[in-house]
């Protein structure tokens, strides 16, 4: 997992290698001060020699100049490197879940994507920016103050051998128990922005309902759900203070008493100045032990993100192309051979049972249903959105598993259920259709479309701005440039999944004349729940529980379909009643 998420440092690896070779540098510093300090106290200050207090003197200023420098550096390197890892990782992260199919999303949920590249990496810089530079420091501070408190006196150090274990069994116990409190935390953060999320994207109905009061009060109890966790987690490694501090004193008092007895003891070979410096080493050495568990309190926390990261990174889109695939679209036949579908191995039914379906380049197939028929499914099955879990899907004659995944889709346009335009102006998102289409491609796509009299309207005609989720433009607005977007790949496949429902009749049928007069060699799949808008198309299919329950023209579904006739007059009959 750790080698996975290091593959982000990169070109910040030499930085990186920096701030533990500053540290190291800092560390040794710090060791020889004791030492220089005890030699100052038994050549210059004990004797009165202020020649040799000098000079000690000088070297221990030098000694903390350089300490000084390195810490500063290593500070630097670390800050730097950190922050480039934080950088990679997100591209790293973002690039893979481009990579993503519906199923993939489907598994992660948004919210907890945008929680993983967000809160999840700021946590990861964090842990790396410690790491580097403490993970590296202690062992070493901790490693050469031993070294130099048993050279000075090992009958004295052998009480670092008593409690070093002492607080390395407390750290593992505390971590232990806090760890899955963390684990419970970053899944609530996921819960937490899912409800953010909501309530932003569905403000207007949640102001139109009045439920103000109540989304305040889901988003209190996500919220206190996460401050009871991390109250308790906090609660818990607050202990780790007082076991240290514990540790720090006890190692004093042993040495102090310890100490005073051998220093006036005769050939003890323990002085005042070595007793001072045993003192400065206790201090390094616990506060180094001090600094590795406020690493091991940070790997904690961060092992959830690590996690959750190496999760995003390490998923496997669920469809992808394969060896030597087939990279043109030869024309718009489709083609549906026993299909059957379900969207996961858990789901209790299939959602598209035994479809049997040939359509002819350029004809317009018109598709309805009552909702959860399963119309949307089967059209995404083509461009390969999913695959089909029984049965073969072929476009132009060729199985859509053997093509290029994005010569495919590239072949194929689609306009959803739900539309979406992008923050910028209306050309930049006509351009996602073709981003080298010219003006007058664009106005043609706009006409085809219906929306180029209500764009030439604007001020700014084509270089007016769309704000986030197409705010500032009406649903039939927005269904009509997202229509024009789609013309504007010239597909041999264009889909439209109920992307008239908000267009009045009237410039529905506009934009049905148009496809048909401008584009006849297109395939047109229209899923409506209109009549009107499908009822001259080559050929109708009549969904019902995820099968075709009946397909032909108009007048021949009139006369064979009870389901077609039940919606037809409904819609038309009563109109007219």
């Amino acid at each position: 997992m750790i080698k996975t998420l290091m593959k982000s440092v990169r070109e910040y690896k030499w930085t990186a290698l920096g701030s533990p070779i500053c540290m190291i540098g800092e560390v040794t510093m710090e060791i020889f001060i004791p030492l220089v300090l005890a030699e100052m106290l038994r050549q210059g200050i004990e004797p009165g020699n202020m020649a040799m207090v000098w000079k000690y003197g000088g070297l221990l200023a030098l000694c903390a100049l350089c300490s000084l420098l390195f810490g500063v550096a290593s500070a630097f390197f670390a800050s730097y490197a950190s922050t480039g890892f934080a950088r990679n990782l997100r591209h790293d992260m973002y690039g893979k879940v481009q990579t993503y199919d519906f199923s993939n999303i489907d598994k992660f949920s948004t919210s907890s994507i945008v929680t993983r590249l967000t809160s999840d990496v700021a946590n990861l810089q964090m842990t790396f920016q410690m790491s580097i530079r403490m993970i590296f420091r202690t062992p070493v501070m901790v490693v050469m103050a031993l070294v130099m408190a048993f050279r000075i006196s090992p009958r004295l150090s052998i009480i670092y051998c008593i409690m070093l274990p002492l607080l390395a069994f407390g750290l593992l116990f505390l971590i232990k128990k806090v760890h899955p409190i963390f684990e419970r935390v970053f899944k609530t953060y996921d819960k937490l922005n899912n409800v953010v999320q909501e309530n932003v994207r569905g403000v207007r109905v949640v102001k139109s309902f009045v439920r103000e009061d109540a989304e305040v009060e889901k988003f209190n109890e996500t919220s206190d759900a996460i401050y009871k966790d991390f109250t308790k987690a906090e609660r818990i490694m607050a202990f780790n203070n007082p076991l240290m501090q514990f540790a720090v004193y006890t190692c004093i008092i042993v040495i102090s008493f310890l100490g005073a007895k051998l220093v006036i003891a005769p050939d003890s070979g323990v002085d005042t100045a070595a007793l001072t410096a045993m003192f400065t080493y206790t201090s390094q050495i616990l506060m180094g032990l001090m600094m590795m568990s406020m690493v091991f309190v940070m790997f904690t926390m961060s092992r959830a993100p690590m996690r959750r990261a190496y999760e995003l990174l390490t998923e496997k889109p669920a469809l992808d192309s394969p060896e030597n695939p087939v990279t043109e679209v030869k024309d718009g036949s489709v083609d549906f051979e026993n299909v059957s579908f379900r969207y996961s191995k858990q789901a209790g039914r299939n959602a598209l049972e035994h479809i049997d379906l040939h359509i002819d380049a350029g004809m317009t197939v018109g598709i309805l249903g009552v909702t959860g028929s399963s119309k949307s499914t089967l059209v995404q099955l083509i461009p390969r959105l999913y695959d089909a879990t029984e049965g073969v899907v072929k476009v132009g004659g060729v199985d859509v598993r053997e093509y290029d995944i994005h010569a495919l889709r590239d072949a194929v346009a689609m306009v959803l259920q739900k539309n979406t335009l992008f923050s910028g102006t209306i050309k930049d998102n006509l351009r996602w259709g073709n981003p080298n289409a010219t003006d007058e491609e664009m106005e043609h796509a706009c006409r085809l479309a219906c929306a180029h009299d209500f764009v030439a309207a604007f001020p700014d005609g084509y270089d007016t701005h769309i704000e986030q989720g197409g705010t500032n433009v009406s649903g039939g607005q927005k269904q009509r440039l997202c229509i024009a977007r789609a013309l504007l790949k010239k597909p041999k496949i264009l889909i439209l999944d109920d992307s008239t429902s908000a267009v009045d009749t009237r410039t529905d049928a506009m934009i049905r004349k148009a496809f048909k007069e401008e584009i006849p060699n297109t395939t047109k799949l229209i899923i409506a729940q209109r009549v009107a808008s499908v009822q001259e198309a080559d050929l109708i299919l009549v969904l019902d529980g995820g099968k075709v329950a009946a397909a032909g023209k108009h007048d021949e579904l009139l006369q064979t379909s009870e389901i077609y006739r039940e919606v037809y007059e409904s819609q038309v009959k009563g109109g007219e009643e």
